[in-house]
């Protein structure tokens, strides 16, 4: 019963609605939102403090000497880590490489941890798996596996910037059902893999 009254009161809006813009010239924007009464720079105005007051919280704790992790802009995806340790690393060598930070990822997110694009482009560093994926239930250390792809040998100081991590959105094992089919429904690119796009 409740669905019906629900019904009657969304066409009841509607009809008030088009009645409200039947003579509105659809081609003119500003003209539909003054006939519908929206402001639309108070509209933004009010988006913007509702996404503010919607900022997420990254607990962390830190067991070293080197600067807070913090972004560098407001408007940057990852905040930098940075090395505790001396490391050494020559042509193609790696090194699992500790940062002191821990963290508390916050449900249905994950830490993405990523090479920094000056340490690839001046020395030849990255990390052997880009983006590394760290788990909301991970509560450990966050180190980063660093890998020398230059000719020449590199080392790393404490304090040195090795990568940067950046909070993602993740849908979670927990909301997730594998289920085994005969085959799986063949869609639009079918089989067509790398390169079938062009170039």
């Amino acid at each position: 019963m409740g669905n019906m009254k629900e019904m009657a009161d969304g066409l009841r809006t509607l009809k008030k609605l088009q009645k409200q813009i039947g003579n509105v010239d659809m081609s003119n924007p500003q003209q539909i939102l003054d006939t519908l009464g929206i402001d639309i720079d108070e509209l933004d105005k009010q988006f913007t403090e509702s996404m503010s007051n919607q900022k997420l919280t990254l607990e962390y704790s830190y067991k070293s000497v080197n600067p807070e992790p913090s972004y560098a802009y407001p408007t940057d995806s990852g905040f930098d880590l940075r090395s505790t340790i001396k490391v050494t690393l020559g042509p193609l060598e790696r090194s699992l490489v500790p940062t002191g930070l821990f963290l508390n990822i916050p449900e249905n997110y994950e830490i993405q941890i990523r090479p920094k694009s000056g340490l690839a482009i001046k020395k030849g560093l990255s990390m052997v798996n880009t983006p590394g994926t760290i788990d909301q239930g991970y509560t450990g250390e966050i180190h980063a596996i660093l890998i020398n792809l230059s000719n020449e040998t590199h080392t790393i100081e404490v304090g040195d910037k090795i990568g940067q991590a950046v909070l993602c959105p993740v849908v979670s094992g927990k909301y997730v059902e594998l289920k085994r089919v005969l085959n799986v429904e063949d869609k639009d690119r079918g089989d067509k893999g790398f390169g079938s796009t062009g170039n």
